[in-house]
């Protein structure tokens, strides 16, 4: 089975797609850097950097499945979106390209992944019934991918698109959850003490909470509304693009390394990285993680 990935990013679709034995033979983004890297990890594939919404589809090899991870920011609820905004809905048009690929290739299936919110914007009943009018069957899959064996809680939507005469939901399968633990090595990193001067009383009212549930380790949210403490002994929460999650162990902390992000993510161990830990902390925190693709992949390929 031969494969391509539309808004590639950091490779987390096309890795997921080798781990299920497919070949990716062409991925496509407008971000040269995240192409650069996607390029490094699969070296095989053929890469486009553009607006998709501008490509030469006759110019992309033949394939079996087409992956689409469209810009997810006017949908999230994440950070909030303003009605009318822009950038949201330029955002939310990249979901076109898809149609316009398919309705060129027209391969056999789909997978469209994106915030379940994608299902819930104002144009996905017109952009159902274009997928429709190319003879796609649409299942959504609202999945967390703990129950993928991610060793994160991150719920995002799968679509299966196929040509059948009903939508084809796929009997996924539901893995024990990998605890954090698993890939948090607590003898690395840079750890400063938990009451230095200047630290966030919000920062410090987290701590005190997580110590009452579970004592001298745990793991906290830096940024937004969470105000407890999470189990070490559960998946770690959403990975997003900016460092949240902060390991607490007595009196001292730190953040998460770049190295236990990609482990939360799934991603090798050799995988390749952008320059900087902040901009690999990015790119990984948008990424599909590539076990939660691999199942779903699979799980698809058993179904048909």
């Amino acid at each position: 089975m031969k494969a391509i990935d539309l808004f590639s990013g950091f490779g987390g679709s096309s890795t997921g797609a080798q781990l299920a034995g497919v070949d990716v033979v062409w991925a496509g983004n407008h971000w040269l850097e995240a192409v650069g890297v996607h390029a490094l990890n699969h070296p095989n594939a053929q890469h486009v950097c553009q607006d998709l919404h501008q490509a030469d589809w006759s110019a992309v090899p033949a394939h079996d499945l087409l992956m689409a991870s469209p810009c997810c920011q006017g949908h999230s609820k994440a950070r909030g979106k303003k009605s009318g905004n822009p950038q949201h809905d330029a955002s939310r048009s990249t979901a076109w390209a898809v149609v316009s690929a398919l309705e060129f290739h027209r391969p056999a299936q789909a997978i469209v992944e994106n915030v379940p919110e994608f299902l819930e914007w104002s144009l996905y009943p017109a952009w159902s019934a274009a997928m429709n009018a190319l003879g796609y069957q649409l299942a959504p899959h609202i999945v967390d991918c703990a129950d993928l064996g991610v060793p994160q809680n991150r719920v995002r939507m799968f679509i299966i698109c196929t040509k059948s005469k009903a939508p084809l939901f796929l009997n996924l399968p539901k893995h024990d959850h990998v605890a954090a633990s698993s890939f948090i090595d607590m003898s690395a990193g840079a750890w400063s003490l938990v009451n230095k001067p200047g630290r966030a009383v919000a920062t410090l009212d987290r701590i005190a909470s997580g110590r009452k549930q579970f004592g001298d380790r745990f793991l906290i949210s830096y940024y937004g509304s969470t105000k407890n403490g999470r189990s070490l002994e559960r998946p770690i929460g959403t990975i997003t693009t900016r460092d949240r999650w902060a390991i607490i162990d007595g009196d001292r902390m730190r953040m998460i390394s770049v190295d236990e992000v990609m482990a939360a993510m799934t991603f090798p161990k050799n995988y390749h990285r952008p320059s900087t830990s902040k901009l690999a902390v990015h790119m990984a925190g948008n990424a599909v993680p590539p076990r939660a693709m691999a199942e779903i992949i699979t799980s698809l390929r058993m179904a048909i």
